[in-house]
């Protein structure tokens, strides 16, 4: 038997069939859910418990953003990268073939980067900050993965979870969000985009 788990859509909840979640989210947009084998596991993908968030020496908190510019056909990433000694900002400009992904390629690869460096520092958990829902839902299988981009990130996400603690908060985008606000000027910075 499979649990389906509505955590955005016309009625929130556990489902036991494909057809009354179908329900719940066809239609609906920016709909979240997933299937699972155990109850258990449904229940905790809705909680989607409230964590306390703070950088110490096992800790790191990062916001990403990325940016794009169509003239040059790049894609940037910023990351405001916060440990408990040290804010860093980071910027860095791509010219692959993600660039057909545009800003987004610029928020996963941020996503990835923050990620890689909290791993390469030996932190125990990172917290990621992020305006665009996709780095989360992606990550979690919860949204379709349909191009190289998305199913890269995928696998990336399942291989970089066993190794440290990820927790992802969403930002409201443009809500000025100091550090949010941050990680976007150095997406922005990083492809030379003036703001």
């Amino acid at each position: 038997m499979k649990y389906y788990a509505v955590k955005k859509g016309r009625n929130p909840g556990i489902y036991t069939s494909w057809d009354l979640c179908l329900k719940e989210v066809k239609g609906y947009k920016g709909a979240i859910y997933k299937s699972f084998k155990k109850k258990e596991e449904a229940e905790d993908f809705l909680l989607d418990k409230e964590i306390e968030v703070k950088a110490d020496k096992n800790s790191v908190i990062a916001y990403i953003d990325g940016s794009y510019s169509k003239n040059d056909k790049k894609y940037g990433t910023g990351i405001v990268y916060i440990t408990d000694d040290k804010i860093e900002e980071i910027y860095e400009a791509f010219d692959d073939k993600f660039h057909i992904h545009r800003n987004v390629a610029g928020e996963v690869k941020a996503s990835v980067g923050a990620i890689n460096k909290a791993i390469e520092e030996g932190k125990k958990t990172i917290y990621i900050h992020f305006d665009y829902q996709g780095i989360e839902s992606w990550a979690k299988g919860s949204w379709k993965r349909n191009n190289e981009l998305t199913q890269r990130y995928y696998n990336f996400f399942q291989n970089a979870k066993k190794m440290i603690d990820i927790h992802f908060i969403k930002v409201k985008a443009h809500s000025n969000d100091k550090y949010n606000d941050l990680a976007d000027a150095l997406a922005k910075k990083s492809l030379g985009i003036k703001i």
